[in-house]
């Protein structure tokens, strides 16, 4: 069965603290937005929200393609995932909601704000287009390998 994406609506209420209902692409919204707060903490440890960001994107990813029709052939394709619009939602809501918490100037201010509604914009209109089939979105799915501990993972530089 399938079910419609979260509105815009929802997911910025999502990232501001409020999950309405058990939605997985909500819930994701909601902590990806607290992993966004956690970032700002100075002694953060960066590399471990990162992770935990991914996950996240890949677990709303997957709930995507797992529950939305497939595209039709000739659709356009999408340079982001759902997921990862998503995840810089979040972003965008954590750094407007500091801003209006902070003695910015009121063009930095704007700015934020305007950052962040062109981006909800922007996912709403995707959602459409994924509901219709007019859009594509990317796999950027890495299956996981069993690989030998003396070889190099080179995803992360080592």
């Amino acid at each position: 069965m399938r079910t419609p994406l979260p509105s815009r609506e929802m997911i910025l209420q999502a990232c501001a603290g409020t999950v309405a209902i058990g939605h997985p692409i909500l819930q994701g919204a909601y902590e990806l937005a607290s992993l966004h707060e956690a970032r700002l903490d100075r002694g953060a440890d960066i590399g471990t929200i990162d992770r935990e960001r991914d996950r996240l994107v890949s677990r709303i990813d997957s709930w995507v393609s797992a529950d939305q029709l497939p595209a039709f052939d000739a659709a356009y394709h999408h340079t982001e995932t759902v997921g990862m619009v998503i995840d810089r939602l979040a972003q965008f809501s954590v750094a407007a909601r500091v801003a209006s918490q902070q003695s910015t100037s009121t063009l930095e201010f704007r700015y934020t704000q305007h950052r962040l509604t062109e981006l909800a914009v922007a996912y709403s209109d995707l959602c459409f287009e994924i509901a219709a089939g007019t859009r594509r979105l990317p796999d950027f799915s890495f299956p996981v390998l069993e690989r030998d501990s003396t070889e190099p993972d080179h995803r992360r530089g080592l």
